[in-house]
């Protein structure tokens, strides 16, 4: 039997499933960058719990940035196909070993078009770091680098993830109900 959330929501990843993959996460990122300084450039909003997380699972001397890129339409769960970059990063990042942290690598659109942008600031490295996978809905030919779960096209929400603007307080990754639209 499937564990629900006190909204009634079917979890597909608990909090402590979520942690402990983090955690992991974070020990790799940490020996492949050992000895070095790292820039994690989180993609708001969804990212930000992830990125809180994987920033303290790190053991290397790290600093944040964020940017912001829209192209889902208010309400939809599909992507326009558009990116648009609402906001840029703060600092400048050439010759900084760069970790982007998405919450999900989906169509791909988002993180091919950001691997793009910052390669033209010439990092000394640049990694993707993904809460999400889910490759059967990739247009763009990506992968991240570090990947939490490997998921079939399910439409999720919690921990970041929303539909509308809901749901990105949940402490756990659940399936949006389909009467939730």
């Amino acid at each position: 039997m499937a564990t629900t959330t006190a909204q009634g929501l079917e979890v597909l990843f608990t909090r402590d499933q979520i942690a402990e993959r983090v955690r992991q996460m974070g020990e790799q990122i940490s020996n492949d960058l050992a000895g070095e300084k790292l820039v994690m450039i989180g993609v708001l909003k969804g990212a930000a719990p992830f990125l809180a997380d994987l920033s303290r699972s790190v053991t290397v001397d790290a600093t944040f940035d964020f940017v912001a890129v829209k192209s889902y339409a208010k309400g939809s769960q599909t992507s326009s196909g558009a990116v648009k970059l609402i906001k840029d990063l703060d600092e400048p990042i050439e010759g900084k070993n760069v970790l982007v942290v998405e919450d999900i690598l989906d169509t791909g659109l988002t993180l091919a078009f950001l691997r793009k942008l910052f390669l033209q600031h010439r990092p000394k490295s640049l990694r993707i770091a993904a809460l999400l996978d889910k490759p059967s809905r990739r247009v763009e030919q990506i992968d991240a680098d570090y990947v939490g779960f490997s998921i079939p096209n399910l439409f999720v929400i919690g921990y970041g993830m929303d539909f509308s603007e809901r749901y990105r307080n949940l402490p756990d990754i659940c399936l949006m109900p389909p009467d939730a639209v």
